[in-house]
């Protein structure tokens, strides 16, 4: 019997052994942390403190402005410094909470629950504690929970599938995840099923994690709700659309939604996060990093205060070995590159990685000579090749009719390109104009 897997693909270097046998570690933030109102997809969260204020860590600090957005919490105590643009990951100056830590870290009581409690929750309780926790998307999209897990049937939905593929090289905080707290994962995904009479639920993982397969069979042989499937390790499994083919044989396009093919997909430190709000009610402020890379003198796995400077992993991490050629906020395939490491881990931050060698810029682009490499690994199925072209001349319209949309913007074309031709660079560049072109003529 095959391997569950998708059609395309690369085999990437990993780099996981760097960091994949390092315990997660508790680390403790500085003086100042920097809270973005935009760490998730939708409208920014609203400050609801102002300068001089006290606050206590858990506290609320910006409420969500709309269905599609998400609250933001205090991860220490201390005084509101100001509200003030700042920089982040991406470059853009955003608005951004200042808060000073007083080292204290006196809390607020949270509302917990135990067995009983959580047995009696309604699906409106569950899903209301999500969305007060301020609980999106973890893997990277910042997508917020509640809203996910609010579509329209909800007793369409057949699969509820925890993305435990972790396929980026480097990054192993969800392997560690999964290790050291897989009751966590479990408990969260048993909270998402009880939001869906009708699914089952899936823990999808690359066979690259033997040791994560067999924990997670073992924990879930009684719940008969759950199954565990490995997974072909293979780049980008853990792509929403690829693990749901992988997983389900159900494909879906840009013009789709999971839900669209009866499916819910999270990511291990999300469901975790679900746990926590729902079983302890606390909400999201901290998150697993993975802080590796060649350059960084001691790679490791670090629970995070979200708000918490990428230089202050970095000093944790025993600094750099070798001055690195690149630093990067992700993984090496999808992540943000960094011209600065005085910019705020959000929730969405899941390594910082460090290497000596910057492959990307190392070759100069050359023709393409039509190997047709790129449309052999691309997952979307799409001609890496001429939407580059397309891009490059400024023909959005033939970007868009050859199928520009379904790029997921992996990057596994620009890897295997023997030309070193930027393809996903350029790709990702025009499904940005045409996106805010559609978004601005209302479509």
């Amino acid at each position: 019997m095959g391997k569950l897997t998708f059609t395309g693909g690369i085999h990437p270097y990993d780099g996981k052994d760097l960091s994949k046998d390092k315990p997660i570690c508790d680390i403790l933030p500085g003086e100042e942390l920097v809270y973005p109102l935009s760490q998730h997809i939708g409208a920014p969260a609203t400050p609801i403190v102002a300068k001089g204020d006290t606050v206590l860590r858990g506290q609320k600090i910006a409420e969500a402005s709309g269905f599609v957005s998400s609250n933001i919490f205090s991860t220490v105590s201390g005084t509101v410094k100001s509200i003030e643009p700042r920089r982040v990951v991406t470059g853009d100056m955003v608005s951004c909470i200042i808060i000073t830590n007083d080292g204290l870290y006196n809390e607020v009581n949270y509302d917990a629950y135990d067995e009983i409690d959580v047995d009696n929750l309604s699906k409106e309780d569950i899903i209301q504690r999500i969305k007060e926790a301020g609980i999106v998307g973890m893997g990277g999209a910042g997508f917020p929970t509640h809203v996910k897990l609010s579509p329209k049937e909800p007793d369409k939905i057949e699969y509820c599938i925890a993305n435990c593929a972790e396929c980026e090289p480097y990054l192993t905080s969800d392997y560690r995840r999964m290790i050291e707290n897989p009751e966590m994962l479990i408990e969260g995904l048993k909270c998402v099923l009880r939001l869906f009479d009708n699914a089952k639920g899936i823990l999808a993982v690359e066979d690259n994690k033997p040791d994560c397969i067999e924990l997670l069979k073992k924990l879930t042989k009684d719940e008969p709700r759950i199954l565990v499937k490995a997974l072909k390790t293979k780049y980008p499994q853990g792509s929403e659309r690829q693990l749901i083919f992988a997983t389900t044989k159900r494909a879906i396009n840009s013009k789709m939604l999971p839900a669209d093919v009866g499916c819910v997909v999270n990511n291990v430190d999300t469901l975790c996060a679900i746990y926590n709000a729902v079983w302890n009610g606390k909400p999201l402020m901290e998150r697993i990093v993975t802080v590796t890379g060649d350059a960084i003198a001691e790679p490791k796995n670090y629970r995070v205060h979200i708000g918490m400077s990428y230089k202050e992993l970095i000093d944790a991490a025993g600094g750099f070995v070798k001055d690195p050629a690149k630093i990067i906020s992700g993984g090496p395939m999808m992540g943000f590159a960094l011209f600065n490491t005085d910019v705020p881990t959000t929730k969405t931050a899941s390594a910082l990685l460090a290497l000596t060698k910057d492959e990307a810029s190392k070759y100069e682009p050359t023709p393409c000579i039509n190997c047709g490499m790129c449309l052999e690994v691309c997952p979307g199925r799409v001609m890496p090749k001429v939407l580059a072209e397309c891009a490059e001349h400024a023909d959005y319209e033939k970007f868009e009719k050859m199928g520009g949309l379904e790029c997921c913007e992996c990057g596994c074309c620009s890897y295997i390109c023997p030309a070193k031709r930027h393809l996903t660079q350029s790709i990702k560049s025009a499904r940005k104009i045409v996106l805010a072109n559609k978004k601005k003529a209302g479509k």
